[in-house]
């Protein structure tokens, strides 16, 4: 991981699931925090990004790991509604908080997707316990590497 750590900016959440409020960045500091940008109708998230997402939240959850979802549909918009977006969170049993990226007025990307200056989905993004972003990642990303750098950033003591 390089040094160039940077503060990320508040996201926007229309609706929020397997979360009894709505969740904001500035509230998680003090946690390392894995964020996994999806859609629904993404191969690469439905096969890969979802599955290890819920994975890594069931293994390191219990060491401080906050795991968030964020639905980002910059594509499908109809097909990929919030009812959809619920019964697809209870068939594929997550358990982790799942935010609904707000829509764009004028632009099918969503706002948190554009104002993060997101690629695609999946995207991974890892803040560190300061709300640093330290991975910013497009794509499949491998367990072992996931696996490592969330555990570095767990145990890094939080610096003043």
């Amino acid at each position: 991981m390089n040094k160039s750590y940077f503060p990320i900016q508040e996201w926007h959440v229309s609706q929020w699931f397997n979360t009894p409020q709505p969740l904001q960045l500035a509230d998680l500091r003090g946690h390392v925090v894995m964020i996994h940008t999806f859609q629904m109708l993404c191969p690469g998230c439905v096969l890969h990004a979802i599955p290890q997402a819920a994975k890594v939240h069931q293994a390191l959850a219990a060491e401080g790991l906050k795991v968030i979802g964020l639905h980002t549909v910059f594509e499908h918009h109809e097909a990929m509604q919030p009812h959809a977006l619920e019964a697809f969170i209870h068939e594929f049993r997550l358990r982790f908080p799942i935010g609904v990226d707000a829509p764009s007025t004028h632009n099918p990307i969503p706002q948190t997707m554009a104002q993060w200056g997101l690629q695609g989905t999946p995207s991974l993004l890892i803040l560190d316990k300061q709300g640093h972003v330290r991975l910013n990642h497009f794509g499949q990303i491998d367990d072992l590497v996931l696996g490592a750098t969330l555990g570095r950033l767990l145990a890094e003591n939080i610096e003043n």
